[in-house]
């Protein structure tokens, strides 16, 4: 009898372990991100890269899958920074080991070069150069460093430090961030002198930019931080489908030219759900912008969101069909912007803005075909055309003037609208300056209040509107 019930028990004992591995078996044909489930709780972050001798690692973080939203987690190529040669004390120039993994990362698809978290990198100015393969992602992690003494950085002819040219579907991304340490630049005259700069002898001539990105296409930037640039934060210059999300930008109100994001003959961009704080425009849109939507940005300190300047030293200047909406500025120099030289040539069409809160802003609402940034500006007839430009739904409170439009005497503004406008000057500011609206045509709609503030010429310039279309040099 005894001996009977062992074998019915050794026999239940069998077909438990076969059913349990053919569950394992059936697990692994279903889903293939299960295979190491195990193994992988007892490896290590960095035992799943890609090393510097080129040897591929089998087993890939499926973790780190899902945050690319790729299927197939033995598709993915980590590169780590630190793999190929990387110190990351925040002391060492790490500059070749950053180019060494950009170029072993843009010949594999779909790679991720990554900055691990907990370490500071050091790097002087670099380019990252395409073209690459589809699918490369930048992932920043730890912070990335500038040099902080002048005598670090080359002699002249710098415009950047970090520059990405000639790329194609690449995204930058992580929990990290860029420091310029551009303190040292903000007390240097923006066209360095002869003379030298503290105890520097380099003498730059020219503050560069923090990260720029040159001819490149369908770019992703997000949700890392860039701080401290000597200059311009973040430039788009020559690209197109591009989109800015979740980043953040910060330096001082006193940071002289640190403009936040700055877009120049670039198309198809779209900024959204970001922070700017910086000592210029927080976002800056030059010549050969168009199709621009920005939306859900917070702006402060710096001089608001702008349109130029543009038509310097009589050049030619076009943009069109900008959006600019649902913005907060707060403690700004100004709010929604259009600024133009005398004497430039060209046109600004089809910008509106609308759903703009603003907190002791000194002027809300401006068009300024006047811009100067020097002592002087001579007095020239040309200008680039401003209309079709509308203000919608802006509200709070100002410190110096509600609305500024100074447009050209020659060429003046039309079709501006203006609407839904509430805006006061904030608690203990005593004295404002009147409202002006000098050579701009167009239309009010109520509610607008203070009811000074409506002071647009409701007829038409037709002889101007006739010279505008005939000029030569159209857009």
């Amino acid at each position: 009898m005894s001996l009977l019930r062992f074998t019915l028990f050794s026999a239940r004992i069998y077909h438990f372990i076969l059913n349990f591995f053919i569950f394992l078996l059936l697990l692994r044909l279903v889903d293939p991100r299960n295979v190491h489930i195990w193994e992988l709780k007892s490896h290590s972050h960095y035992n799943h890269r890609v090393h510097n001798d080129g040897n591929h690692v089998s087993r890939p973080n499926p973790s780190i899958n899902a945050d690319y939203g790729l299927y197939n987690p033995y598709n993915i190529t980590i590169l780590d920074v630190l793999s190929f040669g990387a110190m990351g004390d925040g002391t060492s120039d790490d500059s070749k080991a950053f180019l060494a993994t950009w170029a072993a990362a843009c010949k594999v698809e779909s790679a991720i070069f990554e900055v691990p978290s907990e370490f500071r990198f050091l790097i002087g100015p670099l380019t990252f150069r395409g073209p690459c393969e589809p699918g490369l992602v930048l992932k920043i992690d730890g912070t990335i460093v500038a040099p902080s003494n002048l005598d670090d950085w080359p002699e002249s002819g710098l415009f950047t430090w970090i520059n990405f040219k000639f790329l194609q579907n690449f995204k930058v991304t992580g929990t990290g961030s860029i420091d310029g340490q551009g303190s040292a630049w903000w007390d240097v005259p923006l066209f360095q002198s002869n003379q030298s700069v503290g105890n520097s002898t380099n003498n730059p001539k020219m503050k560069p930019t923090a990260v720029r990105f040159y001819e490149s296409f369908n770019l992703s930037i997000g949700d890392i931080t860039i701080e401290n640039s000597p200059s311009i934060h973040l430039k788009f210059d020559n690209c197109g489908g591009v989109l800015v999300t979740n980043l953040t930008v910060s330096s001082p109100g006193n940071s002289p030219n640190t403009d936040g994001i700055h877009l120049q003959n670039s198309q198809d961009v779209e900024v959204e759900y970001s922070s700017i704080a910086c000592g210029d425009d927080c976002i800056s849109i030059q010549t050969g912008c168009s199709n621009v939507c920005i939306h859900d940005v917070q702006c402060g300190p710096g001089h608001g969101i702008s349109i130029g300047a543009l038509g310097k030293d009589n050049s030619l200047a076009c943009v069109s069909n900008i959006t600019v909406q649902n913005i907060t500025l707060q403690d700004t120099a100004y709010g929604a912007r259009i600024k133009t030289w005398q004497g430039g040539l060209g046109s600004v069409e089809s910008v509106f803005f609308s759903d703009i809160q603003v907190t002791n802003v000194k002027v809300p609402i401006t068009i300024d075909q006047f811009y100067c940034d020097k002592r002087v500006c001579h007095n020239q007839t040309d200008a680039v055309s401003v209309a079709n430009v509308g203000f919608n739904r802006i509200s709070g409170t100002f410190t110096s003037q509600a609305i500024h439009l100074a447009c050209s005497d020659s060429t003046p503004c039309i079709d501006i609208s203006i609407g839904e406008v509430n805006l006061a000057p904030s608690a203990g500011v005593r004295k404002i300056k009147p409202t002006l609206c000098w050579n701009s045509y167009g239309e009010m709609q109520a509610p607008v209040f203070p009811t000074s503030i409506d002071c647009l010429e409701t007829s038409n310039p037709f002889k101007m509107i006739n010279k505008l279309n005939s000029t030569q040099f159209t857009c």
